[in-house]
């Protein structure tokens, strides 16, 4: 019986959400754990996601870029590239066809990305979630995940995700937990 593959999404872990513009305490720490776990899928030959939170210059009149009126993550600037040994361990093989790639403009994937996704990865059994920002950008692809993939048992790492916010990352992983996500590591 072949062994049905996992997926690991690793939510908008750019520059700009660690070091830069959005940049917060904190979340440099999860870069190893990141790094390591996303190797670990790659040499089992699982599937890793890595979702790119991406504004361009007309950024500043969205709805969330009046809300949040601070340029991030323009794909030609070095704040939209993933962070650290993320970046350098895992990038280098991007051509790899286990690695799956959604440039988003909002806070989740485009109904669109997940499709594909879906049409790209039949099948999933076991998705875990880790990545930047809780409250916003990870519970906001946790749900779309879910609904894509109803049968599949969703977990978050919550050690290895982080909020500018403690309380509200505290907050955005109760949610997570009450929509039948699996949380482990608080």
């Amino acid at each position: 019986m072949e062994r049905t593959p996992k997926l690991l999404a690793v939510i908008d872990y750019q520059n700009d959400f660690v070091t830069g513009a959005l940049g917060f305490d904190g979340a440099a720490a999860i870069d190893d754990g990141i790094a390591r776990l996303a190797q670990t899928y790659l040499a089992q030959g699982d599937h890793v996601l890595f979702t790119y939170d991406t504004h361009g210059e007309g950024y500043l009149d969205t709805r969330e870029g009046r809300a949040l009126p601070v340029p991030h993550c323009d794909p030609a600037s070095a704040g939209w590239r993933l962070y650290g040994k993320t970046q350098e361990l895992c990038c280098e093989t991007c051509a790899n066809h286990q690695i799956h790639t959604v440039y988003k403009q909002c806070f989740g994937m485009a109904p669109e990305d997940v499709v594909r996704l879906g049409k790209e990865l039949p099948g999933l059994r076991e998705i875990l979630i880790v990545g930047v920002v809780t409250n916003m950008c990870v519970i906001s692809n946790a749900v779309l995940l879910q609904s894509q993939w109803p049968e599949a048992q969703l977990t978050v790492d919550a050690s290895l995700c982080r909020s500018f916010d403690p309380a509200l990352h505290e907050k955005a992983l109760d949610v997570m937990q009450g929509l039948q996500i699996n949380v482990i590591n608080r």
